[in-house]
């Protein structure tokens, strides 16, 4: 019996329940205070994360988001209680500090992560379409690559403690949050920024964050949830497993919209979205090839640096400077449409992403 529980987030069942969770958690958190179709979005999340470091000063997303602190935190736990905290590195640490920043970059012109483009599907975003057609179009492209050769190389076994090196940090980062809270009215507390209007000040109670964050971290590294990783398997090898968890998430999160009266239909007026269709396509396209180049979405990223996966750990940091970088730069969209430099971002992206995927192949 106690085998068969162990056992149980490897079946399908139990991929479809770490879907549920998220999908059923996110529109809560957003009715807690968390921005509208914003419950969960890794991207965004880690966004704000940069701008509460200063990396970046646009004002209206500065937040040291605890449910990005939760979730790598929540997947610490659970490698140690399962024994999977496998701490590894040394495959292209800097190839997969590109991948991590273009994928940023994408996602900013996109606006949102692959969860956060089923979550603004799940509120009636129809623009998401767009977004979500570019992920499939990304990801079938990276499997081109991956059938052609394509790899970064063998991560190596490295001490335990190089494993605690991003788990740490988010001890840190909560530490800092703890120490330096929001003051109302105020932008700056420590050295920490905040913003006080925009998504940045729309935020669930911090204990709440935390908590979902960490649950969702559990379930996830225990049942390997992965949305690009649903899609790559569909296209390689017609295997459905990891996808049924993204079709959850999206079901899930619909009907709970449904049921806290969160569901707004159409293309206009959403929000935090713009409506240029052709750059939620090609920066998430972007973003899908960018992932799939990685070996996963940035929800997964996030649980492997909390298993003690250095490579991991390298993306995600690549994933937060990149949001400086697009927010410093132009490069990041608005709900009034793409940045002035974001369009060249992307078509570059796609290039070295490109070059990337050519060369980068087994001897």
């Amino acid at each position: 019996m106690s085998a068969r529980r162990l056992n149980f987030f490897a079946t399908r069942k139990g991929i479809i329940f770490a879907g549920a969770i998220i999908g059923i958690l996110a529109p809560i958190l957003q009715k807690l205070g968390n921005p509208p179709n914003m419950g969960i979005c890794v991207a965004c999340f880690e966004r704000d994360i940069a701008g509460a470091l200063g990396l970046h000063r646009v004002s209206v997303v500065q937040y040291m988001r605890p449910e990005i602190i939760g979730v790598v935190l929540g997947s610490l736990i659970a490698a140690n209680l399962f024994k999977e905290f496998r701490p590894r590195g040394g495959s292209a640490p800097f190839v997969r500090f590109l991948l991590g920043l273009f994928a940023m970059i994408g996602a900013l012109v996109f606006l949102g992560c692959p969860w956060r483009a089923l979550l603004r599907l799940a509120g009636g975003d129809l623009n998401a379409i767009f977004g979500i057609l570019g992920l499939v179009v990304g990801i079938w492209i990276g499997t081109l690559f991956l059938e052609r050769g394509y790899n970064l190389g063998r991560s190596h076994a490295s001490s335990r403690a190089a494993g605690w090196a991003m788990p740490g940090i988010m001890l840190a980062f909560l530490s800092f949050l703890i120490l330096f809270p929001q003051i109302p009215g105020q932008e700056k507390n420590g050295f920490l920024f905040y913003s006080v209007k925009g998504p940045g000040s729309m935020h669930a109670p911090l204990l709440v964050s935390l908590i979902v964050g960490l649950l969702i971290g559990f379930i996830a590294q225990r049942s390997r949830f992965c949305t690009v990783g649903g899609i790559r398997d569909l296209i390689l090898f017609r295997q459905t497993h990891l996808l049924s968890g993204a079709i959850s998430l999206l079901i899930f999160a619909f009907l709970t919209n449904l049921v806290l009266a969160q569901f707004k239909v159409g293309f206009e007026n959403q929000p935090i979205a713009h409506t240029m269709s052709v750059w939620n396509f090609l920066g998430m396209t972007l973003s899908g090839l960018s992932y799939t180049l990685a070996g996963g979405c940035p929800g997964r990223q996030l649980f492997l640096a909390g298993e003690g996966d250095q490579d991991a750990a390298i993306f995600v940091s690549g994933m937060i400077v990149g949001a400086g970088i697009s927010h410093n730069f132009g490069l990041a969209s608005t709900p009034q449409g793409v940045g002035p430099f974001g369009p060249h971002a992307v078509i570059t992206g796609l290039i070295v992403c490109g070059f990337i995927g050519l060369t980068m192949r087994e001897k």
